[in-house]
């Protein structure tokens, strides 16, 4: 390998570690402020943002799937039920042909 190629090899290194530290302080700094309760509700908001992201643009079988999907989980609170009757909800949708 040449030079160049080490050279951003190196860069690109450090400015992983850069970001790795940087977010280390800042979660700290965050974790003693009076903001510390949002970090509770992050990894729930991360979920119902990507959810929200792979619904949008799909057909009504995939829209009806996650009603069903949704009504579960808030009626259960059960992970697997969830996820099991979801996927249900969308082969039925499916071999009826919706």
């Amino acid at each position: 390998m040449t030079s160049p190629y080490w050279a951003l090899i190196l860069v690109l290194a450090f400015a992983a570690f850069s970001i790795r530290v940087v977010g280390l302080f800042a979660g700290d700094s965050i974790r003693a402020s009076r903001y510390a309760w949002m970090l509770d509700d992050v990894p729930g908001l991360i979920v119902v943002s990507l959810v929200a992201a792979s619904l949008a643009g799909q057909s009504f079988q995939t829209w009806v799937a996650a009603v069903v999907a949704l009504s579960v989980a808030l009626s259960t609170n059960h992970v697997i039920a969830t996820m099991a009757i979801g996927v249900l909800a969308y082969a039925g949708l499916a071999w009826i042909g919706f």
